[in-house]
């Protein structure tokens, strides 16, 4: 009987060979079509993307919508949001593999899978960490050292690292382990989280609004302000995703622009979303465990509004300078409203599909019908598979019912998404060996930091727990370090709720406050960057945006520390 290695071998070989003759015989297929026909042209002109390649002058899209948004004027769109259609099979394509290789390797690994065990990170030595941090030094590094490589190569290095990880894991403690630690990684983490995204993503995407914005100091901290209150309520990645882009139109013109975005990652795409726990994933992991929607809000309520009211106006009085010294050098455009239009929104009716994803969530959270399906290392419960369901129905849906021009006036593509789905595919899984270790406490390789929490009498130190979720919610995912410092609080929820409600309160503030200071604390702020990229703001690089949120935030975080748990 072979071993599943050398079946795994054999299936892999079966579907190289399969997908070369398919090869072989196209290119036979292209060799038949006459030369100056008109097919021979066509395909031709067909590279790898699919549509057909145009030469000479693009002629500049113009717009128009019908009916209810009749409203919207006509004008030149950017090639790139036009193409919005053309780059939208890319979100298939590559997610797209041989369909009979996965099948064959996944029915010869499954006997494999059944024999593995959950992952003991008091076995784990720190080396195993070493790829996650190869992933973080990698979007840290390559775009500044080589940024043409990591912008047409970044999920090849993501990758690499990922192989880097599961082969050694593989050998040393075998496929069953490997194979039941990707898929945990994919359909319990991965999965939910990038059909929320994408959801939220597409969904805000279609609500356009349009009209004349003159960006001011006083209309930018309104923005952001105003972005900050609904997070709490749409969640920091619809808030994001929908304000974004009226911000950036609003700024265009700007010669100093990073600054706003910087301050919409700080406030939108994460401190705004601490009032609930639809706002911000580890607290919705929270309202999983039994920790009440009144108690967040209630406790949560003071933090937000006091680091809200600071970043506030920090941006203001730095924006206000900021103008000024354009207005010194000469270089802030002068503002002509004679051809001002009122702001208007199209795409209302995502607002409807916005609420059907708020109720999607909650309705996992509250439903336990106690169904479950069971993968090798993987119970895949009802309430969550049907909300991963209706969410995908309901981006389709925005899809369906959203006119083009909406998105097009939006420049909607999907770069950003696609961007942060091969990044976190790769950080879900390098960062289990991670998450593995804190969870084994006293017994792991990070006992020290573990220890660093609680006082010679046992006691937690709530200083200690605020500074240690949110240092290390900076650079994992705040979701997963939530919980491993709510387990290691108590883990009931109804005592940390009472006798240990100050210390709830700082695991909270650490994993939501501090996930702004880094690109990957929260999955926002990638986003968010990268559709300002797409608008030509010259983002700081990961360094540089720790120099800001270094800069802005830690002295906020030290006031927050003397305010809720010294005084």
């Amino acid at each position: 009987m072979p071993s599943a290695s050398a079946r795994l071998a054999s299936a892999v070989k079966l579907g190289f060979v399969s997908h070369s003759r398919r090869c072989r015989r196209n290119v036979r297929r292209l060799s038949d079509i006459p030369p100056n026909s008109p097919a021979a042209r066509d395909a031709a002109g067909r590279g790898r993307e699919g549509p057909p390649r145009r030469t000479g002058t693009r002629k500049p899209v113009r717009f128009s919508i019908k009916g209810p948004a009749r409203a919207l004027p006509t004008g030149n769109v950017p090639a790139a949001a036009a193409a919005f259609w053309h780059h939208g099979h890319l979100l298939v394509r590559e997610g797209l593999m041989n369909k009979k290789l996965i099948a064959l390797a996944g029915g010869l690994l499954l006997p494999a899978f059944a024999r593995a065990a959950d992952l003991d990170g008091a076995t784990l030595g720190l080396a195993w960490g070493v790829p996650f941090a190869g992933i973080l030094l990698s979007i840290a590094l390559f775009p500044m050292l080589a940024p043409g490589i990591w912008h047409h190569h970044f999920g090849k290095i993501t990758a690499v690292w990922t192989a880097l990880f599961l082969l050694p894991f593989a050998a040393a403690f075998g496929l069953g382990h490997a194979g039941a630690l990707v898929l945990h990684a994919l359909f319990t983490e991965y999965i939910p989280f990038i059909v929320l995204l994408f959801a939220l993503y597409t969904v805000s995407g279609g609500i356009l609004v349009w009209g004349s914005l003159h960006a001011s100091p006083r209309l930018n901290t309104v923005i952001l302000a105003i972005g900050t209150a609904l997070a709490s309520v749409m969640g920091t990645t619809g808030a994001a995703m929908l304000l974004i882009r009226p911000l950036l139109r609003a700024n265009e013109g700007r010669k100093r622009n990073v600054h706003v975005v910087v301050f919409f990652i700080f406030l939108v795409a994460n401190v705004g979303g601490g009032l609930t726990p639809l706002g911000d994933p580890p607290l919705f992991l929270g309202f999983l465990k039994g920790v009440t929607f009144g108690w967040t809000f209630q406790h949560m309520l003071a933090p937000v509004l006091l680091l809200s009211a600071l970043l506030l106006a920090i941006f203001y009085f730095l924006d206000r300078h900021m103008f000024a010294k354009e207005a010194k050098e000469g270089t802030l455009k002068p503002v002509d409203t004679s051809h001002d239009k009122p702001l208007k929104l199209h795409g209302k009716r995502n607002f409807w599909l916005l609420a059907g994803v708020v109720g999607a969530v909650l309705m996992s959270g509250l439903w336990k019908p106690g169904i479950a399906f069971a993968l090798p290392g993987v119970h895949l419960e009802l309430q969550n598979l049907l909300r991963d369901g209706i969410l995908l129905l309901l981006a389709f849906a925005s899809l369906w019912i959203t006119p083009k021009q909406v998105r097009a006036g939006n420049e909607f593509n999907w770069l950003p998404i696609l961007e942060v789905g091969k990044l976190f595919a790769g950080i879900f899984i390098t960062i289990a060996p991670v998450i593995a270790i804190l969870r084994a406490g006293d017994h792991g390789a990070l006992a020290g930091l573990v220890q660093a929490v609680s006082g010679p009498d046992g006691k937690p130190l709530d200083g200690m727990y605020f500074w240690m979720t949110g240092i290390l919610s900076s650079f994992l995912d705040n979701a997963p370090t939530y919980l491993v410092f709510f387990n290691l609080a108590s883990g009931d929820a109804a005592e940390l709720m009472g006798p240990f409600a100050s210390t709830l309160l700082a695991i909270s503030m650490g994993a939501v406050f501090m996930g702004a200071m880094t690109y990957i604390g929260n999955a926002p702020n990638f986003m968010v960057k990268a559709i300002a990229e797409h608008r030509h703001v010259r983002m700081p690089g990961f360094f540089g945006y720790m120099l800001w949120s270094g800069a802005v935030l830690l002295p906020c975080f030290a006031l927050l520390t003397l305010v809720f748990f010294h005084f």
